[in-house]
């Protein structure tokens, strides 16, 4: 399904990429400090209350939710259980640089869970748009040095990053259809809410399984309680806002173009944190990230 990318739409798709850069920064900057399934599950606990006051309302007992409970429990274990999960698995010994870029693989994974599973078409210009948009992203990874690309070394982490992106595929495709009653599709709020209520019960049975495991330690302070205030707003209440209504505006296939920016968002936020300056290959990697974009947006 390739649809027109409106300007309005355009920028709706860009903050999810820029708060998941922030994710995997933030991620990778507490894996010491608390375990990877036991971080998302209090994520999505305090993503939960913070919805609760704008959709409480699904939680009731005549809710349209409950006619539809198969649908949002397997949206919230694609969306909320295993996505979140697998990223900060990835994250303990991925870099967050490695981890948004073997994510950046997403058009590949969209377009083939797209043909595969929902019959969706695959055309010649979204090749040629994950084409351009996938050497952009291996423009970042070698640092303008093509040579860098053969010194690139995988680490078990890059495997929980596309279990997380092909299971991210799989969510959003679902999120193109229509099946959602009115009363929770025309409220972003409660669609959202729809999905977080049995999200929270996957998470919370694998970071179960995480402490049946032994791993129960966690080290609260300051740190720890701020990057917690991020992710359970930024990452999880608005990025999933704006991707879903993205996804819903433009299509899964093109709207998958977009993760594309996560990486180099990630350079960006290094070098405001960081101190590294920005590159001309930073440069050249958004221009062919860009492009990606609109050769696979056009009819």
């Amino acid at each position: 399904m390739t649809q027109r990318l409106t300007p309005g739409t355009a920028a709706m798709l860009v903050v999810p990429p820029m708060l998941w850069a922030g994710n995997a920064v933030v991620g990778r900057l507490v894996h010491d400090l608390i375990p990877p399934l036991t971080l998302n599950f209090i994520r999505w606990v305090l993503a939960f209350l913070i919805l609760l006051p704008l959709a409480h309302g699904v939680l009731h007992r005549d809710s349209p939710l409950w006619p539809h409970w198969r649908r949002y429990a397997l949206l919230g274990l694609l969306g909320v259980g295993l996505y979140n999960a697998l990223q900060y698995m990835a994250l303990q010994t991925s870099t967050p640089i490695n981890a948004t870029l073997v994510g950046s693989s997403m058009p590949i994974w969209m377009l083939a869970v797209g043909a595969l599973f929902f019959k969706a078409p695959v055309t010649r210009r979204q090749l040629a748009g994950a084409f351009l948009s996938m050497c952009g992203v291996l423009l970042v990874l070698s640092r303008g040095e093509w040579s860098q690309l053969l010194a690139l070394r995988l680490v078990p982490g890059d495997l929980f990053m596309v279990l997380a992106t092909i299971s991210w595929a799989f969510y959003s495709w679902m999120l193109s259809g229509t099946r959602e009653p009115a009363a929770i599709r025309g409220d972003w709020a409660a669609f959202l809410m729809a999905q977080m209520v049995f999200g929270l019960a996957w998470s919370g049975s694998f970071a179960g399984l995480e402490w049946a495991a032994g791993r129960t330690h966690i080290a609260w302070g300051w740190p720890l309680a701020a990057a917690l205030a991020f992710i359970a707003v930024g990452p999880a209440v608005l990025a999933y806002r704006f991707w879903g209504v993205g996804v819903q505006r433009a299509g899964p296939a093109l709207a998958s173009f977009f993760v594309n920016l996560t990486p180099l968002f990630a350079a960006l936020l290094s070098a405001a944190f960081l101190g590294d300056r920005p590159q001309l290959f930073h440069g050249l990697a958004f221009a062919l990230i860009v492009g990606g974009i609109v050769v696979s947006s056009r009819r």
